[in-house]
């Protein structure tokens, strides 16, 4: 089955070269101009994942991500002429499973579609010979917090979290393991399927977002930070 792109770019060079590269290798794709116009694309026809530019009219592309967040657990990559570190922790914040600095190569931006649709795909298949990913079973339960792989869902006492399918993956992980320390490198290279570099902080603010909704549910910490080494959840 073809995938859908919803391609949301002010800039219709762009958003143009986008789409005639997305369509070569086989994607459907849809194209809006404005945050607005990326709402109302997306109510009337989900995209299976949206690339997302930050600054546009009507509405900015932080904001689109947000209203999308609330009910929507789609890919979203961030495009943006912005290349700041803070700039690319309030777009990974805001809701982001990728963040991508302007001008870009094509065949990058295709890689990190992939790869993001892939990961998605990976965490919502039913899992295979009774094991998920890492070796787990279907569903995996801490306490309050249980942990459906087959419906790619998390909740705590009946209360479901919401949350990315990076944010899934990186709990999934953890969960499955419990009293393991998992380094940056470790959960990039798990959940990514990408190499990592020493420089990036996308795992920290997954983390750390990931962190503040399961705390907000569990009233606890359970995500700890080994310092210098990684990750971990208490056994």
């Amino acid at each position: 089955m073809e995938r859908r792109v919803l391609i949301v770019d002010d800039e219709r060079e762009i958003a143009e070269l986008i789409e005639i590269y997305l369509r070569n290798e086989g994607f459907q794709t849809e194209v809006a101009l404005d945050g607005e116009a990326a709402i109302e694309a997306f109510e009337r026809q989900p995209a299976d994942l949206v690339i997302l530019d930050i600054m546009m009219p009507k509405l900015d592309g932080l904001e689109v991500c947000r209203r999308l967040r609330k009910e929507h657990h789609v890919p979203i990559l961030m495009v943006s002429a912005k290349t700041g570190d803070m700039d690319k922790i309030m777009g990974l914040m805001t809701g982001a499973d990728d963040y991508m600095a302007k001008p870009f190569n094509p065949l990058e931006l295709l890689a990190r579609v992939r790869s993001l649709l892939r990961r998605s795909y990976q965490y919502s298949k039913p899992a295979e010979n009774g094991g998920g990913f890492g070796g787990e079973g279907k569903e995996l339960r801490l306490g309050a917090l249980r942990i459906d792989k087959l419906s790619h869902s998390a909740d705590v006492d009946g209360r479901p979290l919401h949350l990315t399918s990076t944010e899934f993956g990186i709990l999934h992980l953890l969960a499955g393991q419990p009293g393991r320390v998992f380094s940056a490198e470790d959960i990039f290279q798990q959940v990514w399927k990408e190499k990592y570099f020493e420089s990036n902080n996308t795992v920290m603010v997954h983390i750390s977002k990931l962190r503040d909704k399961l705390e907000k549910e569990l009233g606890e910490k359970l995500i700890v930070t080994v310092w210098g080494v990684g990750y971990k959840i208490e056994g």
